[in-house]
């Protein structure tokens, strides 16, 4: 990492000494998808390296379905805190769900649109009629596909949209049951290591799509802040720690992960994926930290495509308070 990273990033990932005399707070923390996956490496690795306990927090994972759902869950009060990606609280939110960003993993999206090269497709017009996986259909990977298209004067008829579930991605793209997948790094990965020849295209190509986000409801930043800021500073650490040393963040993560053991090497080039596709920050930007004019061009673009009707004010979907 060079060093002016280094000092925007200073700030937000101090980590106090452990606090003493005093009972960790218990915090249960739900994700959009099992929490065994690679995309949460950041999450369970800064449970490894004491991270949490560091900033005096219990916290437990619990499995959501999909980015949609664990923001209804978070805004509704069942949990305090939950992750999905950037954009996630603009479409939530217009329903009532108060819930808001207040750190965002990475400075790049998350979801990349892979496609199977045996089905003969240039481009993404080409994708009419082909099968695309998603998670669900409440999963902010399908709205990022309904982006994608939107992008290209096409909609959801266009496609043969299926949501097949987490394993359901790569399997039947692996199959040839699939055409096309709205994928994270390590579903294309695997499908890759399978002899799968796919062609991967950056969403933000076309628009300004992101990557995880962690949320929070209004309620929980007023009353718990020490909560939303110890949680997000820890795991603002793990992600620069999978920046700047992956082999050893994947050991870890594995060691910590027991149902993945053997396969850091596996790992290793998941996080290599990540640190280089989605968790760098534009030089100035520090790491954590929403931009209002990003997601007011997500927006706009939402809306100008109608997946977005009632779009809510920008200021409303995040807060850097905690993220430095």
């Amino acid at each position: 990492m060079n060093i002016g990273r280094r000092v925007l990033l200073g700030t937000a990932l101090a980590v106090p000494a452990i606090r003493r005399g005093s009972a960790q707070e218990a915090v249960n923390y739900l994700l959009p998808a099992p929490a065994f996956l690679p995309a949460f490496a950041p999450h369970q690795l800064a449970a490894k390296r004491g991270y949490y306990a560091r900033e005096g927090l219990a916290v437990t994972f619990q499995t959501g379905q999909g980015g949609a759902n664990v923001a209804t869950q978070v805004g509704a009060g069942n949990v305090p805190l939950g992750g999905a990606v950037g954009e996630t609280p603009m479409l939530v939110r217009p329903n009532g769900v108060p819930v808001r960003g207040v750190a965002l993993l990475g400075g790049r999206p998350i979801y990349q649109l892979a496609v199977r090269r045996d089905a003969n497709v240039a481009d993404v017009p080409g994708l009419r009629g082909k099968r695309i996986g998603v998670i669900g259909f409440q999963d902010t990977g399908f709205y990022a596909l309904l982006g994608v298209l939107a992008f290209h004067r096409m909609r959801r008829n266009d496609v043969n949209v299926q949501a097949v579930g987490n394993a359901g991605m790569t399997q039947l793209m692996i199959s040839g049951a699939l055409d096309a997948i709205m994928g994270v790094p390590e579903w294309i990965d695997a499908i890759q290591e399978a002899g799968v020849a796919v062609n991967v295209t950056p969403i933000d190509t076309f628009f300004p799509a992101m990557a995880q986000a962690v949320m929070a409801s209004d309620t929980t930043i007023q009353r718990r802040p020490e909560v939303v800021r110890g949680f997000v500073r820890a795991v603002l650490r793990a992600v620069q720690d999978c920046m700047e040393d992956p082999a050893a963040a994947a050991r870890d993560y594995v060691a910590h992960i027991p149902q993945h053991a053997g396969r850091e090497a596996v790992f290793e080039r998941i996080i290599r994926r990540y640190a280089t596709d989605v968790y760098p920050v534009p030089a100035g930007t520090a790491l954590g930290r929403f931009d209002a004019d990003r997601l007011g061009r997500v927006q706009g673009f939402y809306v100008e495509n109608e997946i977005l009707r009632n779009p809510a004010p920008v200021t409303d979907l995040f807060t850097n308070d905690f993220a430095g």
